[in-house]
């Protein structure tokens, strides 16, 4: 879906170890996430050595299989590092901790796994920097691997990002997928977030509930779907109907695009059915993390999803 223009002046500009506040503009301070459960996908092996978060910080969390050998993913804030701590198939490296956050831990009866090392604030607000909020949680660790399209349940959602780059908005997406069971969300190799800090935050956890799928070729990905039995419904603001009159199946892909640009035109052709989101107010378009909501919202209600 077309989103509107894109204000250059709001998107990152700095290096990811200088990341804003989540997408909301508030600080997460919440209780953390409890009671997940979790579907372990296999630490990576083979990791090269890894001295300074600043070394390999603009590293993606996933890739291909090819690419295990990258640099460790970093991950701040409570909820994405205590949400990795419990997380058996994510491998920790490293974790750094204020004596608060230390203490934290221990009243909620989480296991740090590893040795922390226990800093002033100040240490990891040198790390990172002194906007990232980081409630005195640093952890360095091992990406999760890429499963295959092949792999994935063919039933109920997964989404796919059309080189939607922006961390903030892509963190928000999987805060939103794993909060709808989504199964899996499918990217590309190029053209796709860095899943270190900024994402991570963003995500606050999901990281660790929604499995990535990285392809070379988003068309050839979304051919492989069709012809698995996936509804591959791309969502533009030039869509044929609106998304809550199209007659939705399991198991369905919803395909967004990046802000500006929308779909790319080869990813219309793929998809199956194109349709758009209806607004009735003065605004007609939403920013992308919104309408991936609101759209996981038409699919779980249409297909039944709610009531499982």
């Amino acid at each position: 879906m077309r989103w509107g223009k894109v204000n250059r002046g709001e998107q990152l500009k700095s290096s990811p170890w200088a990341p804003k506040l989540p997408y909301s503009g508030t600080r997460d301070t919440s209780e953390p996430m409890k009671d997940r459960k979790f579907t372990p996908r296999g630490p990576r092996s083979g990791a090269k050595p890894f001295n300074r978060p600043g070394k390999s910080a603009g590293r993606p969390a996933w890739r291909d299989r090819d690419s295990a050998s990258d640099g460790p993913v970093i991950l701040y804030g409570w909820h994405s590092v205590t949400m990795a701590l419990q997380n058996p198939a994510r491998r920790i490296r490293k974790l750094t901790l204020t004596e608060n956050a230390a203490r934290r831990l221990a009243d909620e009866n989480i296991e740090t796994r590893v040795t922390p090392e226990i800093v002033r604030p100040q240490e990891i607000d040198r790390l990172l920097s002194p906007d990232a909020v980081h409630q005195g949680l640093l952890a360095e660790a091992d990406a999760l691997p890429s499963p295959d399209i092949e792999t994935l349940e063919q039933e109920g959602m997964v989404l796919v990002l059309d080189q939607i780059t922006d961390p903030h908005n892509v963190g928000a997406i999987l805060r939103s997928a794993a909060a709808f069971a989504v199964k899996a969300i499918i990217t590309t190799a190029r053209h796709s977030p860095e899943a270190t800090g900024v994402l991570a935050k963003a995500a606050s956890g999901a990281l660790e509930l929604v499995p990535m799928v990285t392809v070379q070729n988003l068309a050839r990905a979304l051919t492989a779907l069709n012809e698995r039995g996936f509804q591959t419904v791309g969502l533009d603001s030039e869509g044929s109907e609106d998304l809550s009159d199209v007659a939705l199946r399991e198991p369905l892909a919803l395909v967004l695009g990046a802000e500006g640009k929308g779909l790319r035109q080869l990813t219309r052709e793929t998809c199956s059915v194109v349709a758009r989101l209806d607004m009735p107010g003065e605004i007609k378009s939403l920013n992308v993390s919104n309408a991936a909501v609101l759209s996981l919202y038409v699919g779980a209600s249409r297909l039944g999803l709610m009531k499982r």
